[in-house]
């Protein structure tokens, strides 16, 4: 595996030299290479300047009508969960409470992604708006609206550093645990894997696993947290108890209609949503052509060119197409995301081999980065000491 796990003798020498490796195929036979870690010689500036002035417009009516849309078929589900699923014979029931979890927690993602576009200013031109929108929209989900928002946002302004990125931040060897070696193999890649999937959003938001490090404990839900400075730990007030607001109503409805009720009805769609979020970000940031560095190489444009676009299928479009257009949102995040094809279109051009796209099956990518991207180190004998390439050889 070219930038990833193994590496040949002659990859290595390639490597070493400095020139790009190829990697294996990412989708449609073409192979994939390293993201070049040289300064680009474009500027951000430039690039802004060849999207047309139209796709930085934000409607009101418009980023409204997608939460119209995805409410419209949220509430379709649930109405067929209530009213179509108790009259069907015994043998369809237990097809069609799995088939209305998935269906649901997709639709749910799509306004999940919508308020994450509030918490990044692109649903309208009125800031105050966008936060009312998120913070009702992301409550509804468990979502602490603006402590992931100010945490999200600084995400974006460190995309790439092994010292400062908030979330997904690879490990040096060296920091391996001590029973990594043990999951090292399909079995335990499988239980990585489910665990990451199901528990991985709770567990970031509640301790902070996969984040960066700081000096204390850190927390989502903590106003006084060291991810939080001073004139924001308001705000984290008001998402805690948007929080505590949906909880209380979950516990009426539970008391009015049973605790099981409000796990299928609602709890299972939401282990849904919180994993296509891990997933999506995970394979967002996750892949062997792309470099992480440290803060002798780190610089913002680089930082924020090391994600790579991938193709979900229909789902792109449930999405709202975060997936296929991350590369644009990291360059541009408030931006539309109806605009973002568009855009997408336009800068590829100009960003040549720096823009990485994989379309590589969903199942099999999962794999194959559980399976190649386990740590980061710099490539041995490299000048570039502060750029680090994912490996597996543990």
């Amino acid at each position: 595996m070219g930038a990833g796990g193994r590496m040949t003798a002659k990859e290595q020498a390639t490597a070493t030299a400095g020139e790009d490796v190829p990697l294996r195929s990412g989708g449609g036979g073409k192979p994939l290479h390293r993201s070049p870690t040289e300064k680009p010689s474009f500027t951000l500036g430039q690039i802004k300047k060849a999207i047309p002035p139209r796709c930085f417009e934000r409607s009101v009516l418009r980023s409204f009508s997608y939460v119209a849309h995805d409410l419209f078929f949220a509430s379709l589900f649930l109405y067929f969960a209530l009213a179509i699923i108790p009259t069907l014979p015994p043998s369809l029931v237990l097809a069609a409470w799995p088939l209305y979890w998935v269906v649901q927690g997709c639709v749910l993602t799509g306004v999940w992604v919508i308020a994450h576009e509030c918490g990044h200013h692109a649903f309208s031109d009125y800031s105050l708006l966008d936060d009312v929108v998120g913070l009702v929209l992301h409550s509804a989900l468990l979502v602490p609206y603006f402590s992931w928002k100010y945490s999200h946002r600084r995400h974006h302004s460190n995309t790439g550093s092994m010292e400062r990125d908030e979330v997904f931040v690879p490990k040096p060897k060296s920091a391996m645990r001590w029973y990594s070696t043990y999951l090292n193999n399909p079995p335990g890649r499988i239980l990585t894997l489910a665990v990451t999937l199901t528990l991985g959003w709770p567990l970031y938001l509640a301790f902070n696993v996969s984040g960066r490090a700081y000096p204390r404990f850190a927390c989502h839900y903590d106003p006084y947290g060291p991810i939080y400075s001073d004139r924001e730990r308001a705000q984290i007030f008001i998402s805690d108890a948007g929080l505590m607001a949906v909880v209380y109503a979950l516990y009426r409805i539970a008391a009015s209609y049973g605790f099981w009720w409000v796990v299928r009805v609602y709890g299972v769609p939401l282990l849904v949503v919180n994993g296509w979020l891990v997933l999506i970000t995970y394979l967002q940031h996750t892949h062997p052509s792309l470099p992480h560095y440290d803060s002798s190489e780190w610089d913002w444009l680089r930082g924020a060119l090391a994600t790579v676009d991938r193709d979900y299928g229909i789902l792109n479009n449930v999405f709202h197409n975060i997936t296929d257009t991350h590369v644009a949102h990291h360059l541009f995040s408030t931006m539309p995301h109806y605009h973002a094809m568009e855009a997408t279109k336009v800068i590829k051009p100009l960003l040549g081999e720096y823009y990485q796209y994989d379309g590589t099956p969903l199942l099999k990518a999962m794999w194959r980065e559980a399976r190649e991207c386990l740590y980061v180190e710099p490539d041995e004998g490299s000048t570039k000491k502060g750029v680090f390439w994912y490996r597996n050889d543990i």
